[in-house]
């Protein structure tokens, strides 16, 4: 498949063409997630409390109660007003015979003034007074000087008294015991705040693994499909794990670390997990990145701590994704070494050496690059057996789709096989994707089913990228056209070049317009011949623009640059440049950059210039082919690029009735 435009898009062989995608299965919530904080309902309770108390506190007393001053209350006492009296303490209260007001109480302590108790509302003809009356009184009586002669005061005018011995209301006592219980709660979360955080402390080696049991629902070989061969080497470790003695019996050994090797989204974590569940064992799964912290020494711990729960709960099976994270090779790098990750790399290959031979423990790990990998790791006794998980084939993309639409309401039109073959190259989790994408779009049109039309605009937003409405003029709109008509004209009439199923002028993801190739089968070797004719098709847009208009613009750039990378691979990897059956050692994809610099150069100065000559003379050679081919049918080039004008897709039924039949009829495989 090949995607231009005029911001630069990688292309990528079928076999790399992928995408990394969570498998389907179980997937715990990881307990590291990070959540709001929230407020103990308890906090609620104890401030609803003080609210209501304070509110209590401020109303005011419905008693008429007045305070006077002892001598006042002592002139009322002569005067016989005073009905009644407790004393508590130092305060007096009581009850006057005949109510008074508050002017005749201050009367009554030598002061004259206003009665503030009094309303008064007045009009321009009318004035009306409400005054206040009290029927109980309070005093505090001098404790410090005393009175012995109150006592007969009150009885020589018939007052009767009551004492009341000093204590503590129900009120303090409730106050108290509330203070004395808050107090000791406060005292409680304090610690356990404390404990908290120095578990956190002291439990910072301690493994993160999420641990599945029998009891949880588990994924099955039955929810796998398209890698048949590592089903097959994984069922020994699942009757390995169910009947131990089956081997101990004939003293065999199995293998305790199994490497699951592919690209992304090929279903390498999907198969730990089945062989869990075939196997009907605990599962800790761990991703290696979390072994690895800024302490040194804590991912060793963690490791430690990994194994040992893993021994506990014995059979089991130690699931470590992602293992490049923190098992790369040692001594690669230029600069600092990291301490943290050597020391976690170290723990691992100690504790897989230190398996006692009767402990049902496995080992699964999975990478996808299995080239920067530590040797040490790799060697028998510890990932002694590697599992390719490759990109599925027909067959298995077929049970892919069929796995993952099993929930899905398909139309009568959704052809799965048609569909299988059109998605060569793509991953199962890209396939998983496309049928998500399909009901996506079948719920965005109120559709009762999902229907090939949906299939076919899911695969076109997963590979090609969602359709995007950039206003062009109509210039920039012919020059897309000629641009993409100029790779379809020249896939068109080559021989060894992948059908066009689709050319559009319609911009997706970050390409201005598309031209889709799709391979008729399985492709596992690239001659010399179908490379070239790839160039030659990845160069015929920019020619196109230069034969018409006599320029070009920058909507080539992605072209050429995979144009010139595949040239430059052939000639340095493949052995199918001047130099013959040689490989010169100028790996770009090489992670280390230190490893690399401490190899030194691998060509002279002059063998590097003859590669570039190389380059040179192969992209010349197919920017002519190429240019020849679009000169001799000139005409269908002007009327493709009318009818992308007119209707900006055109399908290959389409292409074939503009075009004519291709070079080449190619036949699909029955397999």
């Amino acid at each position: 498949m090949l995607v231009h435009g005029s911001i630069p898009v990688p292309v990528a062989l079928p076999e790399m063409a992928d995408q990394e995608s969570p498998p389907r299965g179980f997937r715990p919530q990881s307990d590291s997630n990070p959540t709001r904080p929230r407020i103990s309902p308890i906090w609620w309770v104890i401030l609803a409390g003080l609210l209501v108390w304070n509110i209590i506190t401020l109303l005011p007393s419905a008693s008429q109660q007045v305070d006077i001053s002892y001598s006042g209350f002592l002139a009322q006492v002569k005067s016989d007003n005073v009905k009644r009296v407790q004393i508590k303490g130092d305060s007096i209260t009581g009850t006057f015979t005949q109510s008074i007001t508050l002017a005749q109480a201050e009367a009554a302590d030598g002061v004259t003034t206003t009665t503030s108790a009094s309303t008064s509302t007045t009009s321009a003809s009318t004035s009306t007074t409400t005054t206040v009356s009290f029927s109980e009184f309070k005093t505090t009586f001098p404790g410090t000087i005393g009175d012995p002669t109150l006592i007969g005061l009150l009885t020589e005018h018939g007052v009767v008294v009551d004492v009341v011995p000093v204590g503590t209301s129900w009120v303090a006592v409730v106050i108290d015991i509330v203070s004395f219980l808050f107090l000791i709660g406060l005292v409680w979360w304090m610690g356990r705040r404390m404990m908290q955080g120095q578990s956190g402390v002291l439990g910072f080696g301690k493994s993160k693994a999420r641990e599945y049991t029998t009891e949880r629902p588990d994924v099955s070989f039955d929810d796998v499909a398209g890698a048949d061969e590592a089903k097959a080497e994984l069922q020994q470790v699942v009757e390995f794990l169910k009947e131990p003695e089956k081997f101990y019996r004939l003293g065999a050994h199995l293998p305790r670390g199994f490497l699951l090797v592919g690209p992304p989204g090929t279903g390498k974590t999907l198969l730990a997990r089945a062989v869990a569940g075939e196997a009907s064992v605990p599962f800790l799964d761990i991703s290696a990145s979390e072994f690895v912290e800024m302490f040194v020494g804590v991912g060793a711990s963690r490791v430690r701590d990994l194994f040992e729960k893993a021994k506990q709960v014995a059979p089991a099976i130690v699931f470590i994704d992602e293992l490049d994270a923190v098992a790369r090779r040692r001594g690669a790098g230029m600069g600092t070494v990291n301490d943290e990750r050597e020391q976690t790399l170290n723990q691992l290959l100690t504790v897989m050496d230190g398996f006692d031979e009767r402990q049902s423990v496995i080992v699964l790990a999975a990478t996808n690059r299995p080239d920067v990998l530590d040797p040490a790791l790799l060697r028998p006794g510890r990932f002694d057996r590697q599992i390719v998980v490759p990109l599925p084939d027909r067959k298995g993309r077929f049970g892919i789709l069929q796995i993952h639409t099993r929930g899905l309401k398909l139309g009568p039109d959704v052809d799965l096989d048609k569909l299988a073959r059109r998605t060569i190259g793509l991953s199962g989790a890209d396939l998983a994707n496309i049928a998500n994408e399909a009901a996506l779009l079948a719920a965005e049109h109120d559709a009762d089913v999902v229907a090939g039309v949906d299939f076919a605009g899911a695969i076109d937003k997963v590979t090609l990228g969602a359709e995007r409405h950039t206003p062009m003029t109509e210039h920039d709109r012919r020059v897309v056209a000629y641009h993409e008509s100029g790779h379809t004209l020249v896939a068109w009439f080559s021989e060894l070049a992948d059908p066009v199923d689709k050319v559009t002028i319609i911009p997706h993801g970050m390409a201005l317009g598309v031209t889709e190739q799709l391979p008729v089968e399985e492709r596992v070797n690239y001659s010399r011949d179908y490379l070239r004719t790839r160039i030659a098709v990845m160069l015929g847009g920019r020619t196109s623009e230069e034969m018409v208009f006599g320029d070009f613009t920058t909507g080539a750039e992605s072209d050429i640059i995979q144009a010139t990378k595949l040239a430059r691979r052939m000639v340095t990897r493949w052995g199918m440049g001047s130099f013959g059956p040689l490989s010169f050692d100028g790996d770009e994809d090489q992670p280390f950059l230190g490893f690399e610099m401490a190899q030194g150069r691998g060509v002279s100065e002059a063998t590097q210039a003859h590669i570039d000559r190389d380059v040179g003379e192969i992209i010349g050679d197919q920017h002519r082919a190429a240019r020849s081919i679009l000169e001799a049918h000139r005409e269908e080039l002007d009327r493709l690029v009318e009818l992308l004008m007119d209707h900006e897709t055109v399908e290959a039924g389409e292409l074939r009735s503009v075009l004519g039949p291709p070079s080449f009829e190619p036949v699909p495989s029955e397999t």
